[in-house]
Order: structure tokens, then sequence, then C-alpha cells
């Protein structure tokens, strides 16, 4: 029944006081549910706005409280990575602040009051529990509790103590409370770290009390309630009150209830057993330890009702089970059977099952429920048949465990279970059990240790004869899981039924405890959705590990197969490597139950699952047929996906990949791990391609880890890289003991692509690669001389040395860097830091740097290129203190074929703690472009690059073309080329990060001026409302130059005069809107000539030595004219377009200059229209050169 439209037709006043946080929607847009610990027509609270929904902090002390709070900027080493709603740095959540006290302290959250609740009332939520910093969570890091309006407490959740670094799903049922109420969250811990118990996005579920439309009577099978509403005939007489005013258990006096408050009701306790249940209630037991007792009983609800309760007794376990009776009764029929409901509590690991046997001549068992089921009463109904006096027993199983036990409650007799004055005479007890074949942890492991294979008969394996009948119905509501066998056919299915429990959950079946696994263990399994309705229901698989419980689905289906029972399907689902115990799940649930409808499962395999299983899996792969030697880690946050339509292999093949954009992406890591490698005396090197691609993209790392957890960083990369395909080389040094290799994401991004191709695993040394951040390794360099090269970090660096490398730009990164303080490094004495051969080219090649110099009189750096034949050439040389900063380096290396070794070489100069180091040597496939040279994006970046500071921006400028851009929006042609396959820089709009958000592209270090030119190219549509900042830093200074907001055309022209009587950068700003996009192109600054085409400074002596060049000088030269042939051909070949081109506007650093020369225009080349760029008109098969592909060495 739609519950919210019969609110709106029964309420003409929907703001009254009765009607107030009543789950019910009397006004049109709910307003009446507006701040009552949930808001909206969803019922739910995000925590987003900063009423938090009406819930409060009460915490009684301000050392240990709830507060309202954000990940923050950085990657956080406490607490979520993430909220949950959004999934962003920027989502809100609740949170604990940190504490350390020497005595427990106490967090409470609590909610505004609520209306009653009906029976199926439940509160979904996520919660994080993690210990950061190994301090242990304590007994109860989390629990929840209804506070009664007679201030009366019952507890209701306590979750597993468990850490875990992710947000985790779990249900607080609340049940029925016929009076206003308020929920309470509390923390007890006395040393913790902030944000490590969390909670997020609260879900209030099935809480309302029945509604009816007027003018409509019940349905068939229903029963109407005096308050209005209609409850199932099942619901009648079972012990809840279903309908709010107790109607629906009027009537009842032929049945015999009991909710134990005045007594037994002839109940026997008396057992044979030294373990006894006995009556009481949680104030008895324990108002002070919350993980004892059920908290609440079932009848009231409150911690002062009565149940008959078992767990482990304060002296010990010397039995494990306990039995309680009912008087005899007569005998019963089909026609007249006896029917008993009860409601049972079996929470904890000490719960180890329930059963219900029938004592007549002999005991006979008639219904079980194995295990815990959690923290909630759950109703039961058996029916019994026999044609003699007989007894009920129930039978409880206690496992001696810290925690837990069982409660039954609320005992209903039909009228078909009469008491009897005579007793009857047992004539045998049933047969034992007999004792396992083999230990408890050997039993379903996948791996046949007993005769008949008894251990792995009932574990869930179709393969088995008794396959089927090891899964168990865990079900909690009106669905459930029951076996079909088919004694004709030998093949039974398991199916979904009708079942008596009163919670509106899906119905579930467990396996029993299974495993550890190996790699390459997967489930296999056919099912049918079948009947003539187009949604018949859901169904899912999830594993619940016996270590961090629950986790997420990993397959399901939602809808249907087909219109018939045979319209079966197969599915097979990867499980991978589990160390823990598991349990496998199955859940299901129908829209509507009904003979016309089913869901079934059947055939369901375990195969290659044993732990000791193994396979010959090559780590080297393409994707485009599995994953090969690699498998998704069971303990990270999230998994790698397989990519169609974006490959490095193919171009439309598959790759591998993590998008931080996914909005359902959450948590901190996704890990893709290696087969178990042999040890051995050889280097291996793992080679791949990779994407690290976006705005606000996470970091992507190659670790190597023992078998027993150990980690150590083989290779890493983060921030904006380019949407294109990047060569990486990580050398996997030899081990002694087996390992894996580790691909891991890691989501410190929330708007970017992480995505690995062609993975490469071979025998000996990596060649040296063309990028070396010094991340993990060394790359092969070597240190020679009186002192050595120091492979180090900020971290690290004790008496001097930058406190952050260049290319994470934080403490933790790595550098290289040598100590030259006169005691170390003698005046004139030198230190070389050497790189591997590399093979030479024909082709001029330009090797890129950053460097770092640091304290008086540092020394001086010199880079050489030496041949392996032959004399060192200089190509780079400083020796000045120019502050605490990374500068860019560059040198052009002409080998003319010949093999050759980079040479940093530093000569100390008796300084005193001074220091040279340098980071992110790069080695380009193109000469170096000089000094101010435009920038087309066309190779790269040239030498500006992104910050990857979080106290400077939050976003990268991203590189991309608009043929390969299909997830942002970009302008549909860049400015170089005119065409879809040129390169842009740009900042989109993203509803994954914050508006007003920043990116800074910064330039390298620029000499004085009295006048610099910076020219580039801007692109803004109208619906955009991204803003530009142009900057000039000095010594950490910031001078605002330029502003753009505006833009009359899409691509439009700016020039910036710069003055500056120091050193500076450029920085060009984009910060972000909330719509469109912003790009730019062909960046130029002309150093020491205006933007009139001026010279303005002397010349100065470059740093940059041309020695290397000269050898190439002839080779330059025929380049040159070649390529002025083929500009004069293309030139003839294009239309002209400079009448189309816009006009240019100009700024003057600290003054207002709107006025522009016309003769800037026309000293741009003429940029041909899209159409006729030589890959698009008649040149059909175009062959790319590798000066194009330069990008995919890096």
């Amino acid at each position: 029944m739609d519950r919210s439209r019969a609110a709106a037709l029964l309420a003409p006043q929907c703001q009254t006081p009765e009607s107030k946080c009543d789950f019910v929607c009397d006004c049109s847009d709910c307003s009446d549910e507006e701040n009552c610990g949930y808001r909206g027509k969803a019922f739910e609270c995000d925590f987003e706005d900063a009423g938090m929904c009406g819930w409060t902090n009460q915490s009684t002390s301000e050392a240990y409280t709830w507060e309202r709070i954000q990940r923050g900027d950085t990657f956080p080493d406490s607490g979520p990575a993430s909220d949950y709603t959004t999934g962003t740095a920027t989502g809100w959540f609740m949170a604990v602040s940190a504490v350390m006290q020497e005595s427990l302290q106490t967090a409470v959250f609590i909610s505004p009051e609520m209306k009653q609740s009906s029976p199926t009332c439940r509160l979904r939520l996520r919660y994080f529990l993690w210990d950061s910093g190994h301090t242990g969570l304590g007994f109860a890091p989390l629990w929840a509790s209804i506070l009664h309006q007679d201030s009366q407490e019952a507890v209701v959740w306590r979750p597993e103590a468990s850490s875990i670094r992710g947000w985790r799903e779990a249900t607080i049922f609340l049940g029925r409370i016929p009076s206003s109420f308020q929920i309470r969250l509390h923390s007890q811990r006395s040393e913790g770290r902030r944000g490590d118990v969390s909670i997020d996005q609260l879900e209030f579920l099935d809480c309302a009390l029945p509604l009816q439309l007027p003018g409509q009577e019940c349905e068939a099978g229903m029963v109407k309630c005096t308050r209005g509403g209609c409850v199932e005939q099942r619901q009648v007489c079972d012990g809840t009150d279903d309908c709010g005013d107790g109607s629906d258990e009027e009537g009842c006096g032929e049945y015999r209830h009991c909710d134990f408050e005045d007594g037994l009701c002839g109940w026997d306790l008396r057992s044979l057993s030294k373990l006894k249940w006995i009556r009481t209630n949680q104030m008895q037991i324990s108002q002070t330890e919350p993980q004892k007792g059920p908290g609440r009983d079932h009848s009231k609800n409150t911690a002062s009702g009565y149940f008959l309760y078992v767990t482990v007794p304060d002296a010990g376990l010397s039995n494990d089970w306990a039995a309680f009776q009912s008087p005899s009764l007569q005998p019963t029929n089909s026609s007249h059977p006896c029917k008993m409901v009860m409601y049972t509590h079996q929470f904890g690991p000490r719960s180890g099952g329930l059963t219900v046997l029938v004592a007549d001549h002999q005991i006979t068992p008639v219904w079980e429920r194995g295990g815990a089921l959690g923290d909630l009463w759950v109703k039961a109904e058996v029916e019994i048949v026999t044609n003699s006096i007989f007894k009920i027993l129930i039978m409880a199983a206690i496992r001696d465990f810290e925690y837990g036990g069982i409660a039954v409650d609320s005992i209903i007799l039909s009228p078909g279970c009469r008491v009897s004055n005579e007793n009857n005479t047992l004539q045998g007890f049933p047969k034992p059990p007999k004792d396992p074949c083999t230990y408890p942890d050997k039993m379903c492991d996948f791996h046949v240790d007993c005769a008949g294979a008894e251990d792995e008969n009932k574990c869930g394996d179709f393969s088995y004869t008794e396959g089927s009948s090891g899964w168990t119905d865990t079900s909690l509501g009106n669905q459930g899981w029951r076996l079909h066998e088919n004694s004709t056919t030998e093949e039974g299915y398991l199916y979904v039924a009708e079942a008596p429990g009163q919670q509106l959950t899906e119905a579930q079946m467990r396996t029993p405890l299974l495993g550890p696994t190996g790699p390459a263990c997967s489930m296999s399994f056919d099912f049918v959705l079948a009947g003539s309705s187009d949604h018949i229901g859901e169904l899912s698989v999830r594993v619940m590990d016996s270590l961090l419980g629950i986790g997420p689905k990993l397959w399901e289906l939602i809808g249907r197969t087909g219109t018939v029972e045979e319209a079966w399907q197969h599915a097979d689902i990867p499980l991978g490597v589990r160390k823990q115990r598991f349990q496998m799940m199955f859940e299901a649930r129908t829209e509507k139950p009904s003979p016309h409808t089913s869901i079934r499962v059947k055939n369901i395999r375990f195969v290659s699952c044993h732990a000791g299983y193994s396979q010959s899996s090559e780590l080297s792969c393409n994707f485009e047929d599995g994953l090969c030697g690699w498998y998704q880690d069971n303990t990270d946050n999230f998994d790698w996906t397989v990519l169609s339509g974006m490959d490095h292999t193919l171009g439309s093949g598959t790759s591998l990949s993590v998008d931080m954009w996914n909005p359902s992406l959450r948590g901190a890591f996704g890990r893709l791990m290696s087969f178990p490698q042999t040890p051995g005396d050889t280097d291996h090197c793992l080679s791949f391609f990779y994407k690290l691609y976006g705005p606000n993209t996470g970091v992507l790392n190659v670790k190597l880890t023992d078998m027993k957890g150990y980690e150590i960083i083989l290779w890493t990369r983060s921030g904006a890289h380019g949407n294109v395909w990047l060569e990486a080389h990580a050398p996997v040094p030899h081990q002694l003991s087996r390992f894996q290799l580790v691909f891991e994401a890691v989501r410190s991004g929330f708007d970017g692509r992480v995505a690995i191709d062609d993975v490469t695993f071979l025998a000996g040394p990596c060649t040296t690669p063309r990028m070396c951040s010094f991340e993990g390794q060394q790359c092969g360099y070597s240190s020679s001389g009186k002192v050595n090269w120091l492979h180090r970090s900020g971290h690290s660096s004790l008496m001097t040395g930058p406190k952050t490398d260049h290319t994470l730009e934080t403490e933790l990164g790595f550098y290289m860097m040598v100590h030259t303080g006169e005691n170390i490094l003698p005046h004139d004495t030198t230190s070389v830091l050497t790189s591997t051969v590399r093979q030479g080219t024909a082709k001029p090649e330009c090797v890129h740097f950053w460097y770092h110099m640091g304290g008086e009189n540092p020394g001086s750096l010199t880079v050489y290129m030496k041949p392996v034949k032959g004399e060192r050439v200089k190509i780079f040389s400083d020796s000045l203190n120019q502050g605490d900063v990374w500068r860019h380096g560059n040198g052009n290396i002409s080998s003319n074929l010949v093999d050759w070794q980079l040479e940093f070489e530093v000569t100390g100069a008796g300084g005193k703690d001074t220091h040279v180091a340098v980071d992110d040597i790069f080695i380009s496939a193109h000469s170096c472009e000089s000094l101010g040279s435009t920038c087309s994006l066309e190779r790269g970046m040239c030498s500006w690059s992104n910050t990857q500071s979080v106290d400077v921006d939050k976003l990268d400028w991203e590189l991309t073309s608009p043929e390969a851009e299909r997830h942002y929006l970009v302008p549909s042609e860049d400015h170089s080329l005119g065409t879809e396959r040129g390169h842009l820089l740009f900042l989109p709009s993203s509803n994954r990060t914050e508006a007003n958000q920043t990116a800074q592209l910064l330039s390298p270090h620029l000499p004085p001026t009295k006048g610099t030119c910076l020219r580039f190219w801007a692109y803004k549509p109208d619906s955009s409302d991204f803003q530009l900042k142009v900057w000039r830093r000095s010594e950490s200074r910031l001078h605002q130059l330029l502003v753009v907001s505006e833009l009359r055309e899409p691509w439009r022209r700016f020039d910036v005069n710069i003055t500056s009587p120091e050193e500076y950068q450029i920085v060009l700003e984009g910060i972000k809107g909330t719509s469109g996009v912003f790009a730019l192109d062909d960046i130029e600054y002309t150093v020491g000539i205006n933007c009139a085409n001026q010279a303005t400074d002397l010349p100065t002596l470059h740093k940059q030595s041309n020695a290397g060049e000269i050898a190439a000088s002839v080779i330059v030269l025929l380049l040159f004219v070649g390529i002025l042939i083929a500009l004069l051909i293309y030139y003839l070949r294009t239309k002209r377009r400079a009448q189309g081109m816009s006009e240019p506007l100009s700024f003057s650093a600290g003054i207002s200059n709107e006025t522009y020369d016309s003769d800037l225009t026309e000293d741009y080349v003429n940029i041909p229209a899209a159409q006729n760029h030589p890959t698009e008109a008649s040149f059909n098969h175009i062959s790319l050169s590798d000066e194009f592909r330069e990008r995919e060495e890096a």
C-alpha cells in the first residue's frame, strides 16, 4: 500500500504535533518530517546539511565528542578517505574526535524525538571503524540504543569491533516502539584518532504503521485494524502488535501466550545438561556492558522486559547445550495441528544454533536455526503433527567464545496445542551426531581429507551428493530459501518462497564456513528469475568473511531472465584469495511471491578453490582474455574493472582501470595482486603502460610484498599525466622467498582515471627508463667520486637537503642528493651520479631534470653527456643557491648513434651545511625547446608543470585531445592544429570536486626582466563560469597580472607584459566553476622582449651549454630546409584563417592596458581549417612517426 499517498488523503491538516516525526508524509512536501533524524520522502539523512537532520551531540565530556566533518584536502592518516554519500573529499559525515585519556570516555550522538514505530522498522546506516593508531578499538567502540519516553534505555545494535579501513553497511532493527523515543549512538574509547569511528547515510525503512486508503477495503487474506489499515492473516495472534493499536492481538483467548513477564507459564527449565536456561531481563544481566545479553526483550522492547536466556556461565562452559520443555500436550492431526510461534535472539559468536524437537515415543528434530542471526528478535513458526502425547523441547548450542548468547521470548501455542494430564513414554533418544572425521578447520576447505569425501559433502557444492543440503536458510523476513529435491531427475534446486518472519528483508542462505582459498578460486551456478512481470525481483551473491564481516555484492541481477521457468542462465564469479574462513551467501527478494513467479538457483560449483592449488599463469598480460596471472585483492576497498574500447594494445580492446569519478566508488585502495612467484637469484623487470588522467586523479603504485604482508614500493606516480598511454619500468630485485607484485590505485583524488595495460614481466634488469622520479628505485643511477649520492626523502633528511621532493612535493617523496659541505665534499673535489648506458640515436634528444641547491656556496652542478667512446660533452651547469626551490634544467644530447651515459657532476665550493639534489629526470625524444618558444602541447607540456602541493592547489591542468576525450566536455578542436587531433590543456567542471578550487600551471624560473611578453590562447564557452588568473610569483609572493572571466569568442589570444626586478615564475591559475570548461593552448613567453616586440633586457649567458648541439648542426640545417619546403606545400594546400582569428588582448604587469598592436596578429602563422589537416584530408594512410609517440615513453 502507498503509505505517503494514503497519508495525503487522510490528513487534511498536515502540520500537527501528533503527525510530526511519525514516518508518514502528511504534507505534500513532507515538511512535517523535516529534522526528525531524517529528511524528505526517502526518510534519510546524509549530514550534508549543517542542521544534521536534528541530531545533536550530547557527549558528557569535551574530551571525546561527535562532530560533523569533511575528509579534508590531504589524504588522511585516520578516518575515512571520503564520506559515504558523495564519495568525495567535500562530503560531510559524523565522526568522533581524537581522544587520549587514562579512563574510558563516551561520545553520545542523539536523534530528535520520534513517534511510535512499526515492528518492521529498521535503520540502515554506513559506519566506519578503523584503529589507525594501533591502540586497540576497545570492547565497545560503537553501539546504538533506544531511549524510551520513560527514560529507559535498551541496546539495539552492537557491530563487531573489527578494524577495517572502509565504510561498512549495517541495519539496526528498531522494532515496535509504542511511544515516543530517541536513538542514541555511542562510542567508548580511551585512546584513538579523529574520525576512526564515523557514521553516514542513515535511512529509515518500513517504520510507519499500516495505513488504509479511504473507501477501500482490505484485500483478500488481510485483516482490518481498528485504527485503519490492514495486516496479513498470519500476523494475527502472533505476539506482535502489527496494527499499532493491538487489535490484531485481540480475541486470542484460545492461544497460550507466554511473554515470561510473570513467570514460566508452565515451561520447564530443568535439563539433563549442566548448562541451564534462566528467566531474566537485560537490567539483571548488565546495564553498563553493552556486549552482554540481548539488550531488550521482544514483547516490550525494553531492558526491563523478561525472556529466557542461555550463555557461557561465569564459571566456564562444562556442557555446550541447554534445553527447556513444554508441558505434555495431546496428540494432533493435520487438520488441527499444534502451531508454535516464538521469537529468538541469536547474537554473537557464542550462538551455536537453536533446535526444536518433539518428544513423543522418541525425540525428533522438527526445526532448526543455526548460528548467529544478528542483534534482533526473529520470528519462527513450527507446526507439529503427531498421534502421540508429546512435549516440545527447545535446545540451544553454545560455543565457548568471548560474547553473545541465545534468548527466547513471546512463545505462542495455537488452540491445537492442548495440554495433557498424561505423560508420554519415551522409548529412545536420538543418536548423537558422530564426531567430525577431521579437524574443524579442514572441514569444507575444498580438499578431501576423509573417506567418502565426508568433510566436503555438505559444503554447498552440488557436485557432491549432499552438496545442496549444505546451504542453510538464514532469512529474517517474510521470504526465505527452500530446497526442492527431485527424486526422478535427481536434480535439486534452491528457490525463494514465503517465510514466517516479520521483517521486509531479503531471503538469505549461507554455506558453512569455507576455505581458505587460492587465487584461482571461482564459483559458478545456474539461475532463473522467471514470470510474466517485467520485474521479478533481485538476486545477488555476497561473501561473509569471518574477520571482515559481510562484504559488498560480488554479483547481482535485477529484473528477470525470461517468461518461463526454464529460462536458466549461467554465471561465473571469481572469488580469489580468501585468507580467512568465510561463508558464501545468496540474497534474493521477489516483488510479490506467487505461483507465477520464481527465483531459483542450481548447479552451484566451487572451482580450483583449495589454498594449495596452483596453476601456471603468466604475469605478462594484455587483459584481452582475462586477468592472466593477476587477481583482485579481497581485503581492499574496491576492484579494478575491465574497460572496453580504450587500451594500448589495440586501441579498441580492453584494459584495466579504476575510475575515480565513479560515484559508487568508496574507500581508499584498490589492489591487483599477482599469483605468488617463486624465489630466485635473478632480477626481473615489470614493464607496463599506464594512464593517470584527470584534474583530481589519485596515485598508482607498484609494490612488492612477501607472503607475510611486508611491502615495499617499486614505482609510483600521481597527479595529471595526460590522456595518453605512458610506458613504465619497475625493477624487481631478486627475492629469497615467495613474493607477489601489486598494482595499487590509491583514491586520494576523486575526478580522474587510473588504467594499466600490456604488462610484461621478464627476467633481467630494466632498461633505463626515459622518466625517473626516484620513488622506490634509483633507475640504475650509480655514484662515484669522493662522496656518494644518497637516495633519500625530506622525511629522512636529518642534516641538510630539500624538505620535499619535486615529484610528490611531500616529505615522503624521494630524490638523489649529495652533501657538499666542506667537511664532507672539500673544495674542488667532485661526486658524480651516472646513468646506465643508453642507446644512441640519429636525432637530438633533450634531458629535462629538476635540481635543488641549498646553503651558501653549495658548489656547482654540471651535466655531461658521456659517449661510450670519446670525450664527454657539457650540456648544463649552475653554481648558485637561489632559494629553497626546485628548478628546471635541460640540455640537448646529440649522440650520432653512439651509445652514451648521463653524468651529474657536483664540485664542492667550501660551503657549510650545503647540498645539491636532482629529481624527475626525463629524456625526451625531441630536442629542447628554446627558452620562451611557443608550447603547442603537441609534444607534452614543454617546461610548464602542475604543482602537486595540496597547500597550493587541489586540481591539475590536464592534457588531452578532442579526439581522445570520452568523459569530459572539451573544445571540439584545439587551437594549434585546429583539429580534433590537436592537444590542449583544460580544466573541467565536475560535481566530483568543489567549485572555486584551483589548478596552477607553473613556468620554469625566469630571470629578472624589464619586459617579457606572455602570450596564450584561451577557450571558454559562454555557459562556463570559470576564471583564469595570471600571476607573477617571486619569493613565494604572488602579483596579479590578469583576470580572465569572459571571452568574446571561444578561442582568444591574450598578451601580457611582465616586468620583474627579481627572478620569478609565471602562474596560470584556473578557478573551477560549476559548469563548462576552460582550456589553454599555444603558450609562449619571450624573455627580454615585450609584447610590442621590443628588446628590453641585455643578453645574458644561458646556463645551458650548446656544445652538445654542434655535432648535430648539419642535420638540423637539412631538417630546416626540408621543413621549409613542407610548410610551403602545406601553406598552398590550405585556406587562410587569419580573417577568422581573434584579435589579442594585451596587458602589462601592474598597468591597465587594453590596447593592442594589430601587427601582432600578422606575426602568427595562419592555421589551416580542420578538414585540411594532413591526417584528416586526402592522406588516408598516415603512419605517425616516433616523434608523435614520445608521450608513450615516459
